[in-house]
């Protein structure tokens, strides 16, 4: 008898101790993992701007391993006549050395569609020049003078001067959606990383 009362005993300590083992585990993962899950949703919050779309970043991702090279050009579009639907718009100069057109949802990240440019339209074909500061260090340097949500950026490394007055530095410009909803361009210098402002299109736009 008095070694059944034994067992149960220590069956009942064994499983007091196994609910605070767990409870305790549990307590750690929701205080200790905390600050990780926070930064994870921050990172995805970052990535795909508001409404749980996908972020110029993860735009980025997703046509770069659909094809691997440089991407110069990403702008989203809210209302694609092709594909009826908001989807980002990238140009990438491929590994393969041949410009691609990649589309992809920018909902569910997904790529729609990977064509060879045609060369039909106005861009200058050449290999992207050499940019010290990558697309996503331009947009990260844009956003931090400028909070909001990037809608596009783009490498400008065409030789010529707006104004004829020889070679132009390129630059990234840098269209972002600010907090207050005002449209902001931005640009930055893909040398040195210099932010400066190109204009606001909410000022001085009578028509």
């Amino acid at each position: 008898m008095k070694r059944n009362i034994a067992v149960a005993t220590l069956t009942a300590a064994v499983l007091v101790g196994g609910g605070l083992v767990a409870t305790a585990a549990f307590a750690d993962s929701d205080s200790g993992g905390k600050d990780d899950r926070t930064a994870a949703a921050d990172r995805t919050a970052a990535d795909t701007g508001a409404a749980g779309r996908v972020g110029v970043d993860g735009a980025v991702a997703a046509a770069l391993k659909a094809v691997p090279g440089t991407v110069t050009e990403a702008e989203r579009d809210e209302d694609d006549d092709d594909h009826a639907r908001a989807v980002w718009e990238l140009d990438v100069y491929g590994s393969d050395q041949v410009w691609h057109d990649v589309t992809v949802d920018a909902s569910s990240g997904k790529v729609l569609s990977d064509r060879e440019d045609d060369g039909d339209d106005d861009r200058d074909r050449h290999a992207p020049r050499s940019s010290a500061v990558s697309l996503d260090a331009a947009v990260k340097a844009a956003l931090a003078q400028q909070p909001g949500t990037v809608t596009s950026v783009d490498l400008d490394d065409d030789d010529d001067d707006d104004n004829d007055r020889g070679k132009r530095a390129p630059h990234w410009d840098v269209d972002v959606t600010g907090k207050d909803g005002k449209q902001h361009e931005l640009r930055v210098d893909a040398k040195s990383g210099k932010v400066t402002v190109d204009r606001d299109d909410n000022d001085g736009d009578d028509d």
